[in-house]
């Protein structure tokens, strides 16, 4: 009970810090007061070479990552660009979904602290409660931070993993900070490890980068099957669960994996799926304007050219 009592205010001051890091005065403690931990299911754990894991379930991810999820390490997921937002984020929660169900099991911190980026949060939306209990996630679950400076979201998910109270921390960047370089991602990853928490990296439309990541998974959005009603009948006009054209790019193996998971959000498992082919007819008419990956120095004004010095008219 004790223990339990000293987590809570733990959480409790890590609330007010980030209130005060975003600008807000009020903090609602009584919420978080009365927030309950969830059910837990069994879910199998394995070590290999002294590193705590989470299997997938599927021999296709847990073979080339060493049997599962690291729990103590950095996992990177990116996305190319900020299009692919939704696909990117939807992974992450898929996989906090998971180590919520893993971590409860074992009655653990059912809490997960979710670091966001302002640039990728005004282009791509904040998380909603509703679809984020849809996907088999309860928001209740969820620590929502949104600080304003890469150099806060570091602070905070270096305390948040120090704390002990979250059974996962989410790091969200856009692009590729100049300040979270290899020397942030490797006090990152010794703070993962030396907490035995792990630390998932959300890199939204950023490209590859040296880093301490342990894996690095390239996500991508994929066409989702229709939905099959009990008779085995495909319900037309229907879509059914989520699907991830996952690329495993930074591994132990010599060339990436390339597979399609499909989310099921009830059994929070995944599953692997064949590839839809793209219809023909399935065309966009306004692709809009695919933007090159952010990083420092691409949005500043370019220098002007030669000035030339007219006589006036009169």
């Amino acid at each position: 009970m004790a223990g339990k009592a000293v987590a809570r205010e733990t959480l409790f001051a890590l609330r007010q810090t980030i209130a005060h890091i975003e600008g807000r005065t009020v903090v609602d403690l009584d919420a978080a007061r009365g927030e309950t931990e969830m059910p837990g299911l069994a879910v199998r754990t394995s070590g290999r070479g002294g590193m705590k894991i989470l299997p997938f379930g599927l021999q296709a991810m847990d073979e080339p990552m060493e049997g599962g999820l690291p729990l103590d390490a950095v996992t990177e997921i990116r996305s190319d660009r900020l299009g692919d937002a939704g696909a990117a984020s939807g992974f992450m929660l898929a996989l906090s979904a998971r180590l919520l169900v893993h971590s409860s099991s074992g009655a653990g911190p059912a809490r997960i602290l979710w670091i966001g980026d302002e640039t990728v949060a005004r282009e791509a939306g904040l998380p909603h409660a509703a679809g984020l209990r849809d996907y088999g996630l309860d928001p209740r679950h969820l620590l929502y931070a949104r600080p304003r400076r890469i150099e806060d979201g570091l602070w905070l998910a270096e305390a948040g993993l120090a704390s002990g109270v979250f059974c996962a921390v989410i790091l969200e960047a856009c692009g590729n900070p100049r300040r979270f370089g290899l020397t942030e991602s490797r006090r990152l990853s010794l703070k993962a490890h030396s907490t035995g928490r792990p630390l998932l990296l959300l890199r939204q439309g950023g490209e590859q980068e040296a880093g301490s990541a342990v894996f690095r998974v390239r996500i991508r959005p994929s066409l989702a099957q229709s939905r099959r009603i009990p008779d085995g009948s495909v319900l037309g006009g229907s879509i059914a669960n989520p699907v991830f054209r996952v690329t495993l790019e930074k591994s132990r193996l010599p060339a990436p994996v390339d597979i399609h998971l499909e989310w099921n959000p009830y059994d929070r498992l995944f599953s692997l799926t064949t590839p839809l082919p793209v219809p023909a007819d399935n065309k966009q008419t306004n692709f809009g304007a695919i933007l090159s990956p952010s990083a420092d120095g691409q949005d500043r004004t370019s220098l002007l050219g030669g000035v030339v010095a007219f006589d006036r008219a009169s």
